[in-house]
């Protein structure tokens, strides 16, 4: 039986936001009749809010945090309790300081089991907010440019960008790859949805390590696409 994997911003919900209303009963439907996995940098309440506790319930495993705290349903499978050095955390409060981008709405460095989100703008940010930074990123590319830096600096971690605003930072192998451990050898095909799949992104590391496996990657643009892919599979 096919097993499917999916990333939560940007492939089942917009970003930072909860799932369709109509998509999310046509996928409940779905998680019914198939074997479905969710790994997202998110943490889990975020995760629920989004797509809701029946959908978070009926996946055979969370990934949350990119794999570094596994739930199913209601149970802790493992966690880590791995934090961010000073010296990495210093030099992303110096990157904030010198960012061009003006507006500031505070948890700019939020710790999440084995990782941290690092956003310029910063957790509390209104639509407005992050709309405006989104046209900053595309514009001057600065998130690339700051993992690119931050991975220079720190061989033995890892920072990609992640959804519309962030940067997640793990140590190296500690990333979404992580969770393919769990899935091979099996007898069904592999699909797995992201939308950060570049060079850069955080689902970059799972969808190479399934294609290394001969799994099924779909790199889509929004939750639309998911969805539109799932009717014709």
């Amino acid at each position: 039986m096919p097993k499917f994997i999916f990333d939560v911003d940007g492939t089942l919900t917009p970003s930072r936001q909860r799932i369709d209303k109509k998509f999310a009963v046509w996928f409940s439907r779905f998680c019914e009749d198939n074997t479905v996995y969710v790994v997202t940098g998110s943490d889990r309440d975020k995760t629920i809010e989004q797509l809701g506790e029946f959908i978070y319930h009926k996946c055979a495993t969370v990934y949350q945090c990119s794999g570094n705290d596994v739930w199913v349903g209601d149970r802790q499978i493992r966690t880590s309790n791995w934090k961010l050095p000073n010296i990495a955390k210093q030099f992303l409060i110096n990157v904030l300081y010198e960012s061009g981008f003006a507006d500031r709405t505070g948890n700019h460095i939020e710790e999440r089991p084995g990782m941290v989100n690092f956003s310029i703008l910063g957790r509390g940010a209104t639509k407005t907010q992050r709309h405006d930074y989104v046209l900053w990123d595309k514009k001057i590319n600065e998130r690339s440019k700051i993992a690119t830096s931050f991975n220079i600096m720190f061989p033995t971690l890892q920072a990609s960008v992640a959804g519309e605003t962030g940067i997640d930072i793990s140590p190296k192998g500690s990333d979404k790859s992580q969770i393919i451990e769990d899935f091979y050898p099996n007898d069904g095909d592999i699909y797995f949805f992201g939308d950060k799949c570049d060079i850069g992104g955080n689902d970059h590391s799972i969808a190479l390590a399934l294609d290394e496996r001969c799994g099924i990657v779909h790199h889509v643009k929004d939750w639309n696409e998911t969805w539109k892919i799932l009717k014709e599979i």
